[in-house]
Order: C-alpha cells, then structure tokens, then sequence
C-alpha cells in the first residue's frame, strides 16, 4: 500500500445507514424510517391522493420503511375529522394502492394503528387544536377516567368493561384490514397521551380496577391490545410499538417504567421493536427539547432490556443518523421534519455518507 494512502481518511463505503436490517419475514434495504406523521387531510377516514402523493413520494426518495400517518381503529378514536382510518374495507382497499406502490418502489409499507382516547374530537393544529363544538359534529371521547385533557376539554367517558371490548375487536378488526391492504410491519401507538399512554400513566390513570394501580395493571390494557393485533397479525410479520419513554412530568410515567416494559414485551417475544418517542401525557410536561433529545431513550431502552429500538426527534443530518446506528444507539432512525423537507433524503444522505446511491424504479 502507498505510504500516504495510509495517511488518508476515507469512509467506510458501506455506511451503517445503508446496511439492510432484516426482522421476522421482513428485509429493510436501510435503516431510514418515515415517521407516521398526521397530515389531517382525509374524509370519513379514506386516504386520498394527498396521501398517495405524501407516502409514494418517501418511497421514491429511498426510505426503508414507510409508516402512514396514525390510523384510527374505530371513527371515535380520531384526533379530528380528517384523521384517517381503518374500520371498511372502503379504507382498506385506498390503502392498498398506496402500500402496492410503496412496495414496488423497494420500500416496506408499515401501517401506525391508534386511537385517541381523551386528546380526540379537536379542529385540526392550523384550526387552533381545539374542541370541536356541538355544531361541527363532535363527538365523545373515551379514556380510562373521566378527567379532561385540560380545562377547554369537556370529560371523556371513563372506559367500562363493554368500551374496552369494543376498542379490542376495534383493533383486530383494522389489523385484518391492514394485512388484507399489504403492510408488512404494523406499529401500535402507545404514546403522545393517547389512549393506550393514557392507561400506562399514573398522571391518568388512577382506576381501582385490574386496569390501575401498579404498572402490570396499568399495562394491561395494552397487552390485550398487542394480544388483539396478533390476533389477526401473522407471527411472521413485524409489530413495532411506539412509547412515551417519559411524561416529563414528576410523578408520571419514567424511562424505568419503559425498560420495565420493555423487558416485559421482550419476554412475550411477539413485539420486535420499541419506537421510542416521549411526552404529550399532559399539557404541564416541561420538555428540553434539542437535536437528538430522544436517541438517549432508544440506548437506554435497548441496552437494557435487549429489545431493538428505533431513534426519533430532531435527527435531521446524514452523519448525525448514521453515529446513531453506528454506536449501537437504535436499531432504525426515523425522521419527520427532515423527510417532509426533502423527500429524497435517503439518496442525498448517501451520497453525502459516500455510499452507494440507490435510484428510484420507474414504473
């Protein structure tokens, strides 16, 4: 070898980015993940064009694993009216041409499914996130107790035994849409201070029943929710679950809760990753918000509990996911803002990263 070759830096030509990442049936071509993102732009839960035009184009830009916005299992567990969701076969059939065409393009569809709970039935973020009022069709949110989100919010229904049936055939009935649409990963939303993080904090949930109390309890209904999904969820297809890994709130939920949990899903063996995002319990949260704020979760979650993980907020740079995967932080990385950006952030992060460019499939 040349003297001064050896003098030279030069990048591993197979960035740790790129490298596929295979779990259960599934092969990821890279690690780059599009965050489910509500767009807020559907009708009666029906994806449209707008959605078509949103997914295909990540798909087109090189991401791994395209995730559809939050998809609500029943109308009730919408966020606004132009949430989307999966309760027909009408829905069922809009998002398989989107997942047809994620898949030919080379990435994997994934399907984020959730319901609201208390935070549902508001006007949208550019409307001002309110309460929508009696004459603009709103509906009663549900929640494990009857204690609003904040003051403008009327009281939820406090879940009886009957509600929270409902929600688990809910929840099986849109995981069977979602495998008869052509996802291949399925994510639970578990965080954000919707339904199911509302039954895992204390700062709500203070039932008496099987569903409060210690953290087991707190966490059942979220085991019977993973219990529903693989109901109808092929074993060989991946499910992901997405925390809050903290309330930021003192008294409320912990990143020790979350390993606890972790370790807990990482015995049943049928969850394979923990996205891991945190906040939005309620409105008191003091956050330190910062690039890379969250990837300190996803290690610790990891390392811990020896569940995969996937690293979100605030990662924006080639070299900045690319140190997250490379030092053993997550598993995937997934971006929001910095894929609403720019599209085609995969292929400019590679050439940026000296690996190889991977091009679109025009068909």
């Amino acid at each position: 070898m040349n003297e001064d070759a050896k003098r030279i830096f030069q990048r591993d030509r197979r960035p740790h980015l790129f490298r596929p990442w295979t779990v259960r049936s599934v092969t990821l071509r890279n690690r780059i993940v599009l965050s489910p993102m509500c767009q807020y732009s559907g009708s009666d839960g029906m994806p449209n064009d707008w959605h078509f035009g949103h997914l295909a184009a990540r798909a087109v830009g090189g991401t791994g694993l395209i995730f559809t916005e939050a998809t609500n299992v029943e109308p009730r567990g919408r966020i606004t009216p132009q949430c989307l969701g999966l309760w027909n076969e009408r829905q069922r059939d809009a998002f398989a041409r989107i997942a047809a065409f994620v898949s030919a393009q080379g990435a994997v569809p994934g399907i984020q499914l959730g319901h609201a709970g208390r935070k549902a039935s508001i006007t949208r973020p550019w409307e001002g996130s309110r309460p929508l009022a009696r004459e603009e069709a709103c509906w009663d949110a549900i929640a494990p107790t009857s204690e609003p989100y904040d003051e403008r919010f009327p009281p939820p229904i406090a879940m009886d035994a009957s509600t929270i049936a409902d929600v688990l055939a809910a929840t099986a009935r849109a995981s069977r849409l979602a495998r008869e649409a052509g996802f291949k990963v399925v994510e639970l939303h578990a965080a954000h201070g919707y339904l199911i993080h509302e039954f895992l904090s204390p700062v709500v949930n203070t039932r008496t029943d099987a569903y409060g109390g210690p953290l087991i309890q707190r966490a059942r209904f979220l085991l019977e929710m993973i219990d529903a999904i693989r109901s109808e969820w092929p074993m060989d297809l991946p499910f992901f679950v997405r925390l809050s890994c903290t309330d930021w709130i003192e008294g409320g939920w912990t990143l020790d809760d979350t390993i606890a949990l972790a370790r807990l899903l990482a015995a049943r063996r049928d969850v394979d990753l923990i996205d891991c995002s945190s906040g939005g319990i309620a409105p008191r949260q003091q956050m330190s918000i910062h690039p890379g704020y969250q990837v300190p979760f996803a290690r610790a979650v990891r390392e811990r509990s020896g569940m995969a993980t996937a690293a979100i907020g605030l990662i924006h740079t080639a070299d900045m996911a690319e140190e997250i995967i490379a030092n053993g932080a997550a598993d995937l990385v997934a971006l929001g803002r910095a894929l609403l950006a720019d599209p085609y952030w995969p292929i400019n992060a590679a050439r940026a990263l000296r690996g190889q460019v991977d091009w679109a499939v025009q068909c």
